[in-house]
């Protein structure tokens, strides 16, 4: 039997201080009705301006050095902030791919020149990134991209497509996992490279993939013989593969994994409150357990950023039992719901639920399928 180690952790009286500080600046917005809560904010709910506001709060790459515009602080205080946002719902979407991955990414491999020209304008909530890793082809098999990169004068001309594109419509840049050289069929992962793709130069071609719900935020990104200059190269060329690895688990392990459906778990359970419905509040409460369990996984993983140790297994872990979750309570609410359709008669519930069973398919596919989490986790216990 694997025995599982996840750090317990306690929030100091400047944390707890710092939450309090978020959950007013939160109530202060909504109460503005400077946005309006939603599930699955962080993916679909994007506002240039209140992510200008929380750059100007430092409240983006809080853990990042100061020389870049950073605040230093430590993984947990950010996971603090992150969890209020998706807690309140907040129109994250566009600057969360920057400050969740892209940044530490050029932190660990980026040039000087790099960091000093994106991680400023990053804190600052004036410059987006988008992923490019996925393709039309490859499915879950990243090691199976086509889109490739060829040597001209002063850098690569890229060619190639991307797809599952999280805002890439509003994104500057894109960090694009491609090959710089021919496959090798013993060693798939070898010959990859991250390259920042300026998506406004010539050869760009972005389409919409909208949601069942009618809203946008996946996109097809098309290369035809963009040019790259060599400054743009992430790391080592020949290196994309286990530097894409390493940005990969900031993905899986955030409480994004877990919360996206909490507006409609939070709103329902006060409606049912509110009725005096203690068979559906049962229902509801019966999920805290799980909730609470897999969110202390995720702040472990947070706890072992900060320490520098490799959370890949753990944070597959978080994504596969969060996402799971994710899912759950939209169900669960189902089932309230059907026994109390009036619940359907408050608008803003509705509406939760509507995103929460509309984005839900789309839950256990992002960030890695489940199928191919499980085969990561069997491969961790094995090790062991």
């Amino acid at each position: 039997m694997v025995k599982l180690e996840v750090p317990t952790v306690q929030l100091t009286s400047d944390q707890q201080s710092f939450r309090n500080e978020v959950r007013a600046f939160l109530r202060e917005e909504i109460q503005s009705r400077h946005f309006t809560p939603t599930c699955d904010s962080w993916l679909s709910g994007e506002s240039s301006t209140f992510s200008k506001k929380l750059g100007d709060k430092g409240w983006i790459g809080m853990t990042w050095p100061q020389v870049y515009g950073g605040s230093e602080k430590s993984a947990i205080d950010r996971y603090i902030l992150t969890e209020e946002l998706l807690v309140a719902g907040a129109p994250v979407a566009a600057h969360w791919f920057a400050d969740r991955q892209t940044g530490p990414l050029l932190l660990k491999y980026g040039t000087e020149n790099q960091k000093k020209t994106f991680l400023p304008q990053i804190t600052k909530g004036e410059c987006f990134f988008a992923i490019g890793l996925s393709e039309p082809n490859a499915g879950s098999d990243l090691a199976a991209i086509k889109t490739r990169a060829v040597r001209t004068d002063g850098g690569w001309l890229l060619t190639g497509s991307k797809i599952w594109s999280s805002g890439a419509h509003i994104a500057h840049y894109m960090v694009v996992l491609c090959r710089t050289s021919p496959e090798d069929e013993e060693n798939r992962h070898d010959g990859m490279s991250q390259l920042i793709v300026d998506l406004h130069v010539n050869g760009v071609t972005i389409r919409p993939i909208t949601f069942l719900t009618g809203e946008h935020h996946f996109n097809e990104v098309f290369f035809e013989n963009v040019f790259v200059p060599d400054e743009q190269v992430v790391g080592q060329v020949g290196n994309g593969w286990k530097q894409g690895m390493a940005e990969l688990a900031y993905e899986r392990s955030g409480p994004e994994r877990i919360l996206s459906t909490y507006p409609l778990f939070s709103g329902v359970i006060d409606e049912l409150k509110r009725i005096n419905d203690r068979e559906g509040l049962t229902e509801m409460l019966s999920l805290l357990p799980e909730l609470w369990s897999i969110r202390n996984l995720s702040i472990g993983v947070a706890k072992y950023l900060d320490e520098g140790k490799d959370v890949s297994f753990i944070a597959s872990l978080v994504k596969d039992r969060g996402t799971t979750f994710e899912t759950k309570v939209a169900e669960t609410v189902r089932l309230v719901l059907s026994k109390h359709p009036d619940l359907l008669n408050s608008k803003s519930i509705g509406e939760l639920y509507t995103q929460s069973i509309l984005h839900g398919p789309g839950f256990t596919l992002r960030g890695g399928t489940t199928e191919i989490l499980r085969g990561i986790i069997a491969k961790g216990v094995v090790s062991e």
